[in-house]
């Protein structure tokens, strides 16, 4: 049987400056498709934490990069994406493919040489495996780049997603 459409191929159960890059180079991986919000960001912050900012420029020596967003906000997305030198796709309408379909095509690498890493199994997760990409779920993050002590609605996910047959860790 194939893998479930909620279930992510790795959830470590880290925020995503505690990441291996390794284990995504073991994957196969050639690029990553990266979610914004609470994926690098806390909240409505713009200014990327410095574990983050360390995490992208060591995966940007071995990865092709692409910050990937459902938030609207072209301007803070980019903003975001400029403090990287990063491209960028903002109102992406996770988990439909058709953005995420045409940032493939950009890379042009195979689906299963591409990760997308996220915090959210009904958006990030869901939009990655409907493709066939490598999915990561990572924990939301505080500005300090530890978890989000506030994590209901990725646990909520999670209990969603058992209950809908995709078996979490």
């Amino acid at each position: 049987m194939s893998q479930h459409w909620l279930k992510p191929n790795w959830d470590p159960g880290l925020t995503l400056p505690h990441l291996p890059i390794q284990h995504l180079l073991d994957q196969g991986m050639q690029a990553l498709v990266l979610d914004v919000d609470r994926t690098l960001l806390p909240g409505h912050e713009v200014e990327l934490p410095v574990p983050v900012k360390a995490w992208i420029k060591e995966a940007q020596h071995h990865l092709l990069l692409h910050l990937f967003s459902n938030n609207p906000s072209r301007k803070r997305i980019g903003a975001v994406a400029t403090q990287l030198d990063l491209p960028f796709t903002c109102s992406a309408a996770k988990p439909r493919r058709v953005r995420l379909r045409k940032v493939m095509k950009q890379l042009q690498f195979e689906p299963s040489e591409v990760a997308i890493v996220g915090d959210r199994i009904f958006t990030d997760v869901l939009a990655g495996n409907r493709l066939g990409l490598y999915t990561v779920l990572v924990r939301p993050l505080r500005a300090d780049g530890s978890p989000c002590n506030n994590n209901r609605v990725q646990l909520l996910e999670q209990k969603l997603a058992g209950w809908l047959g995709a078996q979490q860790k």
